[in-house]
């Protein structure tokens, strides 16, 4: 995706912590089904609002993925396998 951006430092963090790769983020964007959701959460607030969405990777491993989108630039902050408690949340909001 050519408007996806990862910075090296999250790129790191995502590969040892998380064990994700970029790619997968990126077939999450070509597999989501659903909207993105603001994280409202005071502790999380940015400016621009950060947007998050679950969907799968082509391997069918779901992965919840937080971003920022600025000037026409989706910068991801973080990708993770979500817990049952987000998965319920995004199929309320979400779908």
């Amino acid at each position: 995706m050519k408007n996806l951006r990862v910075s090296p430092a999250v790129l790191l963090k995502l590969t040892n912590k998380h064990g994700v790769g970029q790619r997968e983020i990126e077939q999450c964007f070509e597999n989501k089904c659903g909207l993105f959701l603001e994280d409202t959460r005071a502790q999380h607030k940015t400016d621009p609002a950060s947007l998050w969405f679950i969907a799968p990777t082509h391997d069918e491993r779901m992965l919840k993925i937080v971003f920022v989108f600025k000037d026409g630039l989706i910068h991801i902050k973080t990708a993770f396998e979500p817990n049952p408690a987000e998965v319920a949340l995004y199929e309320l909001y979400g779908k």
